[in-house]
């Protein structure tokens, strides 16, 4: 399958709540997509749609790297969520894949994802080099990804607002 993906438009955000509803099983993620949203914190929001459905979306949100006093731009991966009757059939990494193309181009340096090392790290997030900045996700799932050697390569974490409200 070669699914299409697209940036989100105001016509799928019901859609997108609902994605996001069913996959993770209850609507605090749904709930975070539409802050992100309200806030002007989403740097890119993407679905894929199987036939005239909308059956993924992938948010991107801004956030930055404070270290001696200064901030530099950095980029979240949360959420990613596909309708269950349609996981395994790529429409995760064609969300993925397209949202790291599209920041690189964009001149963003480096993303930072919570999530299973081993399904992240085929886009080269790493563990390793996330483990250099402090957040509050910090631990075996916190990774990030480095786009740019411009990229900061240690400091502190703040996520946008919206993530205060994720337990």
């Amino acid at each position: 399958m070669n699914p299409a993906v697209r940036a989100e438009t105001p016509a799928d955000f019901a859609a997108i709540r609902a994605i996001n509803t069913v996959a993770f099983g209850g609507a605090q993620e749904a709930a975070l997509v539409d802050a992100l949203r309200g806030d002007g914190d989403l740097v890119l929001s993407l679905v894929a749609e199987a036939g005239d459905d909308i059956v993924g979306h992938v948010a991107f949100s801004r956030m930055q790297v404070e270290q001696d006093g200064r901030a530099a731009p950095a980029v979240s991966l949360a959420p990613l969520a596909v309708r269950p009757e349609h996981h395994r059939r790529g429409l995760g990494t064609a969300l993925v894949q397209s949202g790291l193309k599209q920041l690189t181009e964009r001149g963003e340096t480096l993303v930072f994802v919570l999530g299973e090392p081993e399904y992240y790290g085929r886009f080269g997030f790493m563990t390793a080099p996330a483990a250099r900045f402090t957040s509050p996700y910090a631990g075996p799932y916190f990774q990030s990804l480095t786009l740019s050697p411009q990229a900061p390569s240690s400091g502190a974490v703040r996520y946008a607002r919206a993530f205060a409200s994720v337990s």
